[in-house]
């Protein structure tokens, strides 16, 4: 394959949402890797009862306990998103109408300041 020097192999797209606060984006990493390692805590319990072995019940007690850190995790990621909009605020972009009646308030102090000039 050849590429000519304008081109390159990795092209950006650009991204239909803005990224995600680095705070938010943190707590959600934690909470989708406490969820996984709960989801694997379920599956050795389950199995482990099923063979009858004497790992069922501290696996048991484990998945009990990683559930409930894991209700923890995801309520993180919903909190720390809330106090981060609350502290930083939320981007606001203002609809095409609200642009133009802008840009018509410009135009009219343009025009009284010329004519003022004048």
């Amino acid at each position: 394959m050849d590429i000519g020097r304008g081109d390159t192999l990795w092209q950006e797209d650009p991204s239909p949402r803005p990224r995600m606060p680095d705070p938010v984006r943190a707590a959600a990493v934690r909470a989708v890797i406490i969820v996984a390692v709960t989801l694997v805590q379920a599956m050795v319990a389950f199995l482990s009862t099923l063979a009858g072995s004497w790992l069922a019940f501290p696996a048991v007690l484990s998945t009990v306990a990683s559930t409930i850190v894991a209700t923890w995790g995801v309520l993180d990621v919903w909190v720390t998103r809330q106090v981060w909009i609350q502290r930083n605020g939320v981007e606001s972009r203002p609809s095409s109408t609200a642009r133009a009646l802008r840009r018509e308030r410009r135009r009219a102090r343009r025009q009284e300041r010329r004519s003022a000039a004048a």
